[in-house]
């Protein structure tokens, strides 16, 4: 594919700049940021020969003034920045030193983004609101849509940027965040760097059309801009007139800069394999520094001797900069488990989560939820909560637990989203970094089911904290229906918690009664970083589930209750089956006259360990049992971990009962023969008690 030069006019955008309006001071500025950059640009190789560092590089030759006027149109004030991996001269522009830039690439534990824990070419500094992104290409467009939001929300004035390659949005998330950002009419500005090709892929294998921001140019609230993002004037113009749009209308703006990619797409590519000499050679006479500096003199701006001796400055600078970075201390080994899970409410009002409350009215599961929501959202009114179909009318929700909400608490804290689940998660990322004391409660899907499109979302979050070594954590509580016996079938009855449980820096809970319900959302909205808490549905308004709840009601995470306290067994079980394992060890009680120490667990992560090995002390037998499948699910890890760790407490085989490895099925027949119920638990409990 040819790289000419296409580059559309400028849309409606006054010439603010030009090298006659231009004075010779920021002319001069603009040039020392362009050498100073290309020269970082140009020694990254270097490191990764010498085997220093920066074995990730993608080399922004060619995209200099578009970044370079991205980078110096950012308010680090009131502005928030997402760059993405490319985004050198950006951070450069908007004020990180070559010396930050350096420590990111080699790095280092001095390293503002993330001390050595995110790959290299990922610039940040979150104190300055220039955001750690990850490396899932152009997913912060969702967190730049949540900052966003609220922004507006609070009423600040200042516009969120996202920077990222044109290829990037042919990822579905892209066009949910320009869908939510049109629809709410958000401060946002995304900068499209279109240099031509995705890796090796060029853009007329990714969109019919030939520029992919004209993909948007239907939808409302939107203004498109095209730049030539090659040249020094055109760019600032364009960003200048796109951040003026976005703060007198509140609307966002897609700015499409017309880019040339000189080198490869990373250390790890080679363009000469699907790039001809002529192809390249046209790149190269693209190259915005030389025909900037030819720009200078010919304009008689500076001279020859001038623009020389601000090169040899720029590489002093540089030079300085890497013996500084060269000397700095990596990271330490014994730091990875730091900033893995961010700090937790401490719940201390009820010790480890018990009352002996015996007066009061009883609750409902699904009232328990409700009714600590609103308690919450009183508490704390810097708490949010959206999703799909929370807020319509009187309805709260496919199971109505957030009735009432938004009519107490107003559609600007209770509100409904697309449904677009990725979207749902990816904005309440983006929300939690504009303010740190926020608290985002999401209904991630309106079955737990239909939570995997957020999964790159939730993968991206549960790193959030550790990425950042500590700078930022995702304060997000994300509810889920979840769980079977409702006949409900495929995409309605599945339980996913043991594949969640993977991802390190997520929280998992799940009540089985209305009390620990209570205790365990308040908690989880009290805490900072991210929780999953899984309702198990079957139980909203089952009244075996119902309880007493004080007002104030709160449990720890990480500390499981005996429901049925033994002597004979050890029952760890969760959600549903709780309360047939109860109906179990009753009935063994009776008929067998041995008891089974029911242990509910309530947190999978964190894990009360301790509980479960105090109660092998005494049965020195166990059963696991969960509704999920027995294959993979998570009792599998419990059985590791005792296995590991408490083997020599046990006088029969670890047991589990689960789920068949099928899928759930719709009709009831199919559901019974093959989710977890009383009498295999009861046989179960029986043949450990027999061994």
């Amino acid at each position: 594919m040819a790289t000419k030069d296409k580059t559309k006019k400028l849309n409606n955008a006054p010439e603010q700049y030009s090298v006659k309006k231009t004075d010779k001071k920021t002319l001069l500025k603009w040039y020392r940021l362009l050498i100073l950059g290309r020269l970082i640009d140009e020694r990254a190789p270097n490191y990764l020969k010498q085997a220093i560092g920066w074995s990730y590089h993608a080399p922004y030759a060619g995209h200099d003034a578009i970044q370079m006027a991205l980078g110096l149109t950012f308010d680090k004030k009131t502005d928030h920045l997402f760059p993405y991996y490319r985004d050198m001269q950006t951070a450069l522009s908007a004020g990180l030193t070559p010396l930050e830039l350096l420590l990111n690439g080699i790095s280092k534990a001095e390293d503002p983004a993330s001390g050595g824990r995110h790959m290299s070419n990922h610039f940040a500094k979150p104190e300055w609101n220039i955001h750690n992104t990850s490396s899932c290409t152009g997913n912060h467009i969702l967190h730049a849509a949540g900052a966003a939001r609220a922004m507006k929300k609070y009423g600040q004035k200042g516009v969120v940027f996202t920077s990222q390659g044109e290829s990037a949005m042919s990822e579905g998330y892209c066009y949910e965040a320009v869908n939510g950002a049109s629809r709410e009419k958000i401060p946002m500005i995304l900068v499209l760097q279109d240099n031509g090709y995705g890796i090796s892929v060029p853009k007329h294998e990714q969109t019919a059309n030939e520029f992919c921001a004209d993909n948007f140019s239907g939808f409302k609230n939107l203004r498109i801009i095209h730049c030539d993002g090659k040249d020094p004037f055109d760019s600032m113009n364009a960003m200048t007139e796109a951040k003026k749009h976005a703060l007198k209308t509140s609307e966002p703006v897609i700015v499409h800069a017309h880019c040339v990619r000189i080198g490869n797409h990373s250390n790890s590519d080679k363009h000469e394999l699907y790039r001809d000499e002529k192809e390249l050679q046209e790149a190269k006479a693209q190259d915005p520094i030389p025909k900037f500096k030819a720009l200078l003199l010919d304009e008689k701006i500076a001279s020859e001797s001038e623009l020389d001796s601000l090169f040899e400055e720029c590489k002093k600078e540089v030079l300085e900069a890497h013996k500084l970075a060269v000397k700095a201390a990596d990271p330490d080994p014994a730091s990875i488990y730091d900033y893995v899970y961010p700090p937790a409410y401490e719940a201390t009002k009820y010790g480890e989560g018990h009352h002996d409350q015996t007066e009061g009215e009883v609750k409902t599961f699904i009232e328990s939820i409700n009714e600590t929501l609103k308690a919450e959202f009183r508490h704390n009114k810097d708490t949010f909560i959206w999703g799909q179909d929370v807020a319509h009318k009187e309805k709260g929700g496919i199971f109505n637990v957030t009735k009432g909400m938004q009519q107490e608490f107003g559609a600007e804290r209770v509100f409904n989203a697309p449904i677009a689940e990725d979207f749902i998660v990816g904005t309440a990322n983006g929300f939690s970094r504009f303010k740190p004391e926020a608290r985002i409660v999401v209904e991630g899907a309106e079955f737990a089911d239909y939570f995997w499109p957020a999964m790159e979302q939730l993968v991206d979050t549960s790193h959030d904290y550790w990425r950042s070594n500590g700078k930022f954590s995702p304060n997000i509580t994300i509810r889920l229906a979840s769980g079977g016996y409702i006949g409900g079938g495929l995409y309605h009855s599945q339980n996913i918690e043991g594949t969640l449980a993977t991802f390190p820096g997520i929280r998992i809970v799940v009540p089985s009664f209305a009390d620990d319900a209570a205790g365990l959302l308040r908690t989880a909205m009290r805490s900072q970083g991210v929780t999953l808490y899984l309702e198990p549905k079957a139980l909203y308004n089952n009244k075996t589930a119902s309880t007493i709840v004080p007002d104030d009601f709160e449990v720890p995470f990480g500390k499981a209750k005996i429901r049925h306290p033994g002597e004979n067994l050890t029952v760890l079980t969760y959600g549903n089956t709780t309360h047939f394992c109860l109906e179990a060890a009753q009935e063994i009680a009776t008929e067998e006259g041995k008891t089974v120490e029911v242990i509910d667990l309530r947190s999978i992560i964190p894990l009360d360990k301790e509980a479960i090995f105090k109660s092998l002390t005494k049965t020195n037998r166990v059963l696991i049992v969960h509704e999920d499948k027995v294959f993979g699910g998570f009792g599998g890890e419990l059985a590791g971990i005792i296995a590991s760790e408490a083997f020599e407490l046990l006088d029969a085989p670890v047991e589990r009962i689960g789920s068949t490895y099928t899928p759930v099925g719709f009709n009831r027949i199919l559901e019974r023969a093959i989710l977890v119920n009383k009498e295999m638990i009861k046989n179960a409990m029986k043949k450990q008690l027999a061994y």
